[in-house]
């Protein structure tokens, strides 16, 4: 039994240093693309096209009213075709809506290039998320989907001093240009390193793939056993646990999005600085995001807890949200609040994405994803307009207040999901953990 264990301990890794990071490259800029518009906002597009409070948070937030359309389409063809091909036709469609952004000459031009561009990039998180749990198994499935998602801090800590610098150097319509040709420069990037599953991979070594191939077979074996029988994707729209999930992440999303689309402008009114220093100050909250999505990744990975450490950073998250209002009165307490966001930022997302394919069978998993992906990103529309609206109407406190509530709503939804179960957990694998480190 001791060598089995140490065999099994040994099993190389090297998919970590060949899946992860062309994914992190082609979410990285597709994050870009997508928030960047909240320094064009803050850097004179908003003055220029006319655009109230209002209009501007409509304008951040209806990429993802286009964003739910290929969200379901996405999962399905992940799973039974190629995640791979899919992901490659989007990255030249929403690099070519990206660059034509920086054209608009009025509000209902920039509204439908960018209703479109959420349409271009909303088939690619449940695509990626397929792509991960074909490569990882479960317990290892909360940190790859920690690292996926730290593709957001990267790219705001990227996004903040290259669009300030544009923004000082040129306007904002070559925000828009500049990121999306590095859009199109990432098909360069995803087409040579990404494999869709361990057997079409020419690069894995035979030991890897076996043990990959074996414990994957295992895990679905486990948890089709444990059904009744496997539902379609039509019966999975009337499970209740479903729409608790969508709730969640509609909640959350809401304050997520709501936060960082108006970060900048808040940086701008807290602080009294140009765009270039609102860009370098907004590097700091997104280092802790990256911080707090490894820890809280780490920590449901080593415990199994995934409802706990989804719980405990929307609570964090509130909390520092609140208090930046609190101690707005001095910049640099305020300041320290915000990068507090920051670490508890996104790090509910890295657990809660693998939630669904311990729900679901791997048959629907990919659709049911689709689904939650796409309705609980419409809170990324609610957010922003709420902001938006709110702050033109009564007041900067009460729009802040409107985030927090939306995510104690996050919060109290998720004690309702149903007690989890560990049955299907693969206790060797787990110890794999210090394989997987060196990512």
């Amino acid at each position: 039994m001791s060598e089995n264990i140490s065999s099994k301990v040994k099993i190389p890794s090297k998919r970590w240093m060949h899946i992860i990071p062309p994914i992190l490259f082609v979410y990285i800029v597709a994050f870009m693309d997508r928030t960047n518009i909240g320094f064009a906002m803050a850097g004179g597009m908003s003055k220029e096209l006319g655009m109230t409070s209002s209009v501007a948070g409509i304008a951040a937030g209806i990429f993802f009213v286009g964003y739910l359309f290929l969200q379901v389409p996405g999962g399905q063809i992940a799973e039974h075709g190629s995640a791979k091909k899919f992901i490659a036709g989007t990255i030249v469609v929403w690099g070519i809506l990206a660059i034509m952004s920086g054209f608009a000459t009025n509000i209902t031009q920039l509204l439908i290039l960018r209703f479109l561009l959420g349409v271009a990039e909303g088939g690619v998180m449940p695509a990626v998320l397929t792509i991960v749990r074909h490569w990882f198994p479960s317990e290892e499935r909360g940190r790859a989907t920690a690292f996926v998602i730290m593709n957001n801090p990267i790219a705001s800590i990227i996004t903040g001093p290259l669009s300030g610098y544009i923004l000082v150097k040129y306007n904002w319509h070559y925000v828009f240009i500049i990121e999306g040709i590095i859009s199109l420069l990432l098909i360069l990037v995803w087409l040579p390193l990404i494999s869709d599953r361990p057997e079409t991979a020419k690069w894995i070594s035979k030991e890897e793939k076996d043990y990959l191939v074996e414990r994957l077979r295992e895990e679905q074996e486990c948890f089709d056993k444990k059904q009744v029988k496997k539902a379609s994707l039509k019966e999975i729209i009337f499970n209740g646990t479903l729409w608790k999930l969508v709730l969640i992440f509609f909640f959350y999303q809401t304050g997520v999005y709501g936060y960082t689309l108006w970060l900048p402008t808040i940086l701008k009114n807290l602080t009294k600085t140009g765009m270039d220093q609102v860009g370098f100050l907004s590097i700091f909250p997104y280092i802790a995001t990256i911080i707090g999505l490894f820890v809280f990744g780490s920590l449901s990975d080593k415990t199994r807890k995934k409802k706990r450490y989804v719980i405990m950073p929307i609570i964090g998250f509130a909390i520092c949200l609140y208090l930046s209002v609190t101690f707005q009165h001095s910049i640099w307490l305020s300041f320290g609040m915000l990068v507090g966001c920051g670490f508890f930022l996104q790090a509910a997302s890295a657990v809660f994405m693998t939630i669904p394919p311990d729900v679901f069978s791997g048959e629907v998993a990919g659709g049911a994803t689709g689904i939650i992906n796409a309705l609980g990103n419409l809170g990324g529309f609610l957010g922003p307009f709420l902001v938006g609206f709110l702050m033109q109407t009564f007041s900067y406190n009460i729009s802040i207040y409107s985030l927090v509530l939306s995510l104690v709503i996050a919060v109290i939804i998720t004690t309702t999901l149903p007690k989890e179960k560990d049955d299907c957990a693969h206790p060797i694998a787990a110890i794999n953990v210090e394989n997987s480190e060196n990512v």
